[in-house]
């Protein structure tokens, strides 16, 4: 008779988990990078056509709401690409958060330039953008902080208020993106703080020797 095996000597193994699969298995030329090049090539497309006829021309104000709409839609579609099909890449990781923040960085600071949105609205969403970036390499060696729902509410908030901006300032249309701005920046404060809180809580876990 053969001895009994100790328990838990023989197990299943668990099947792969295809997120700690390495990202340098998948080829960098994929669709889902191509749409995020695509999105950093529309910035400087956006900001010339933004600024044409002197900014306030409404056919150029229009075709550049265009532009910015097509480069939000890449957003959302490159990361569903990615995810759906396997396609992360170590270089989709670094360009998608570039690209995200070129983009609402150049419609905002160039609204403030036109004088069609205020300096501070500009500076209190950058600032955020920067510091959660920071936060982000500040416990990067402890671990991840995913994207919350509210951060992904703050991200669509921010894109349809900062599109019904770069529209031509029609009396109606001018008081809706202000509602949608302020409820943008009431979002991109709290969410600030919560990544605050999750940050230290990350650290503080990850140095806890238990």
């Amino acid at each position: 008779m053969n001895p009994a095996k100790p328990v838990g000597s023989a197990r299943t193994p668990a099947p792969p988990d295809p997120i700690a699969d390495p990202v340098d298995a998948v080829s960098a030329w994929n669709i889902a990078n191509a749409l995020t090049v695509l999105r950093l090539v529309l910035v400087p497309v956006f900001v010339i056509v933004l600024f044409h006829g002197g900014g306030h021309d409404t056919p150029w104000r229009i075709a550049a709401w265009a532009v910015f709409a097509l480069a939000s839609v890449t957003d959302r579609l490159d990361g569903d690409l990615a995810r759906r099909r396997g396609l992360v890449t170590d270089f989709g990781k670094l360009a998608d958060p570039i690209a995200d923040k070129a983009l609402v960085g150049a419609s905002l600071i160039g609204l403030s330039v036109l004088g069609d949105l205020p300096w501070w609205v500009t500076v209190v969403i950058l600032v955020r953008e920067v510091g959660v970036t920071g936060l982000r390499f500040w416990v990067i060696r402890h671990g991840v902080i995913p994207a919350s729902r509210g951060g992904k509410l703050k991200t669509l908030l921010q894109a349809v208020a900062i599109g019904l901006f770069v529209l031509p300032p029609w009396g109606w249309l001018r008081d809706i993106a202000w509602v949608v701005m302020v409820a943008a920046i009431v979002v991109t404060v709290v969410t600030a703080g919560d990544y605050v809180r999750r940050a230290v809580v990350l650290r503080r876990g990850s140095a806890d020797p238990a």
